[in-house]
């Protein structure tokens, strides 16, 4: 994803006034921006860059779904919505099928070892960013079985 791409879609969200879906926006674009400038990339910012802080943004936006009170009705609704505008930009992860595939042929030799953190450390630098690390973690443990 560019950064482009976002700010486009900000700027049609506010043409439809359409208030919800232009904060949601801005504030990934202000994170990115953020994380951008932390880095020293202030001008020259990546489509990798972007992709891991939707991502992060995302899951942030989950854990403030999971942990609000459900007498909250209001405010989950509004973080729902928010976690719906940010995963329309989110990277298409990798399925589970499609990890374990690359796992089999790539990491044979390190699951034979049966030594949990040293393939966890290894297969996470892999699919940074492309695959769910729970995901990861669950399919690990079952090769490991």
């Amino acid at each position: 994803m560019e950064l482009e791409t976002l700010q486009k879609a900000m700027i049609e969200a506010m043409k439809a006034k359409d208030k919800e879906r232009k904060e949601s926006i801005s504030s990934v674009i202000q994170a990115v921006k953020k994380v951008a400038i932390d880095e020293g990339h202030r001008d020259d910012i990546s489509s990798e860059l972007v992709d891991k802080v939707i991502l992060k943004e995302l899951k942030s936006v989950k854990e403030q779904i999971d942990t609000c009170p459900d007498d909250r009705v209001e405010l989950k609704n509004a973080y729902k919505a928010r976690y719906e505008v940010i995963s329309e930009f989110a990277p298409k992860l990798m399925s589970a099928e499609e990890v374990k595939k690359i796992i089999n042929e790539k990491f044979s030799e390190l699951i034979a070892s049966g030594e949990k953190s040293k393939i966890m450390k290894t297969v996470m630098a892999e699919f940074k960013g492309k695959a769910d690390g729970k995901m990861i973690n669950q399919i690990i443990s079952e090769m490991l079985k």
